[in-house]
């Protein structure tokens, strides 16, 4: 049995994904190239790794195992690279980090600015999610930090404060609710929508929640930031959800209104969430640091 680091990086890509085809673009690798490097995988194991089906991919027992090895074999070579990227000159280290929508659109850009400015040898892997599913992913392994919403149960993950900031609807000036203080979810479903792309974290919690209400989102058209979805709105295509620090800065620029939602899920203590601040690779307790001092 033998699997070179790039066979363990794939495969972890992979099971992250639920994809081969995700999973080899995640690993800048043909398709071709990513299929044949995890048969050779389950050929050298005399076992299957994965569990085939039209969804995706899920890993076997035996794939659960390998999954838990590798994170540990990619995270050991990670801390190698960066103690001998200071003999070199090189990249020091690549910090991978896992964040719900409001914070990766909101706060992140301008933190990470200042810090890779500050750090040139060292890279960032983003990646969007919803913050229970981060919550799983850093406990398992799959990141070195994430940032949730303050309401999810993080279990024993060391966690700190990060940011707060809540979401609100933002109408079109002149729109019969543009005169309401604040207002549920609930009610506001009966008019059509803008909204994000179907693969943001952030468009993934507003269905949930509007499915559990019995009412599903009308999405008109979905977009890939909140700028855009707030300039839809000011043309009067539907109404939009997004953070109180887009709408503030949108009504300088467009004609809408911000309106408060009601509901409790709309505040957001945004958390910063490890496993373990000791046993991090250098450059990402550096970021931790950071992150903490910018909150």
């Amino acid at each position: 049995m033998q699997f070179d680091l790039t066979d363990l990086s794939l495969f972890r890509h992979v099971v992250e994904a639920g994809s081969i085809t995700h999973g080899a673009e995640r690993a800048h690798l043909a398709l071709a190239a990513a299929s044949t490097r995890i048969r050779n995988m389950e050929k050298s194991l005399g076992a299957p790794l994965l569990l085939r089906t039209r969804a995706g991919v899920t890993p076997t027992p035996a794939g659960r195992t390998l999954l838990q090895h590798a994170r540990a074999l990619l995270a050991g070579a990670e801390r190698l690279r960066e103690d001998l990227g200071t003999y070199t000159g090189g990249l020091t280290g690549q910090i991978r980090i896992l964040s719900n929508t409001n914070a990766l659109t909101e706060f992140l850009p301008e933190a990470l600015g200042t810090f890779l400015a500050g750090h040139p040898h060292v890279s960032i892997d983003l990646e969007e999610r919803l913050s229970d599913e981060i919550v799983g992913l850093i406990a398992e392994g799959a990141g070195d930090l994430g940032i949730v919403a303050g309401t999810v149960d993080t279990g024993r993950l060391e966690t700190y404060p990060f940011r707060s900031d809540r979401f609100v609807l933002v109408v079109p000036k002149g729109h019969p609710l543009a005169s309401r203080a604040s207002i549920p979810f609930a009610e506001v479903l009966e008019h059509d929508f803008v909204g994000l792309d179907r693969a943001s974290a952030l468009q993934r919690f507003l269905a949930g929640k509007a499915t559990r209400i019995g009412k599903p989102i009308r999405l008109r058209v979905q977009l890939r930031s909140f700028d855009a979805v707030c300039r839809m709105v000011e043309a009067g295509v539907g109404l939009g959800i997004v953070p109180e620090t887009t709408a503030r800065r949108a009504v300088r620029t467009t004609a809408i209104a911000p309106v408060e939602l009601e509901d409790s899920w709309a505040a957001r203590d945004l958390t910063l969430c490890i496993r373990s601040l000791k046993d991090l690779p250098p450059s990402a307790r550096q970021l931790v640091e950071h992150l903490r001092k910018e909150a």
